[in-house]
């Protein structure tokens, strides 16, 4: 990255997580909020407890609350991203920056989300036991760490290993490693079946899937718009250096 400046990227990943955090708000909005609705009804028709007052209102969470937890984790895992696209330039594989963008949003959410959410998924409200919230959330931030670690070492290793074994084969054995340190993890790590038997399980499924579908929309939208949005700032300086006689030169901007 001798030509173009880390801090362009860095700005135009947050540009672009914040346009992805926007879509992924709506999502959230139309898809989400009448689940969580749904079972805070159900939560507070099994309540005895009717005295206590709310410190933000449902009306304000759903709403101001939704938008700036959203809009503020776009702006970061923009700038994460673009950072890690920084790296991942030229060092895995010969992928432009258009498809560079697109694999690493699409292992973040592979490995940020998708993999912790398969061992420990969202509930909604009414759904699970207070007393274990603490240890719930600490597991699901360790199976985040360790999805996240694994990801990096078996990136790391194939890029060593590749000019003797071959790209494929590092591949294939990559994700069949991470696979099976995952599995184990599932295997070993505890579960937790909290849903009570009056809690209905279509709406369960409903919120799961909705929240699942925020997160797919935040990090497809960020590969796509960071992509296309680096595309149109590398590649043209690329060709302007490869017209200039210097072809080594451009390599290095692209990769």
């Amino acid at each position: 990255m001798n030509s173009i400046s880390v801090r362009a990227l860095l700005v135009r990943g947050m540009v672009a997580g914040l346009i992805a955090g926007a879509l992924a708000l709506a999502v959230a909005y139309f898809l989400g909020e009448s689940r969580v609705d749904a079972a805070i009804a159900l939560e507070e028709a099994h309540s005895h407890d009717h005295g206590g007052e709310e410190l933000v209102s449902r009306t304000v969470q759903s709403t101001a609350g939704l938008a700036t937890g959203l809009l503020v984790f776009g702006v970061a895992i923009g700038g994460i991203g673009a950072l890690v696209f920084c790296y991942a330039l030229g060092r895995i594989g010969r992928f432009g920056p258009r498809a560079t963008a697109a694999l690493v949003a699409g292992a973040a959410l592979l490995s940020v989300y998708v993999v912790p959410f398969l061992k420990y998924p969202a509930n909604p409200p009414a759904v699970g036991d207070p007393d274990t919230i603490g240890r719930r959330t600490g597991l699901f931030f360790l199976m985040v760490a360790l999805s996240v670690l694994l990801a990096v070492v078996a990136v790391i290793l194939a890029r060593r290993l590749a000019p003797r074994l071959g790209n494929w084969n590092v591949t294939v054995a990559g994700a069949a490693a991470y696979v099976a340190v995952i599995g184990t993890a599932y295997a070993f790590l505890p579960s937790f079946n909290e849903v009570g038997p009056d809690f209905p399980a279509t709406l369960l499924w409903e919120f799961r899937l909705a929240t699942l579908a925020v997160q797919a929309t935040l990090w497809v939208v960020f590969g796509l718009v960071f992509g296309h949005l680096t595309q149109r700032l590398l590649v043209p300086a690329a060709d302007a250096v490869g017209a200039g006689g210097a072809p080594g030169r451009a390599a290095a901007v692209a990769g």
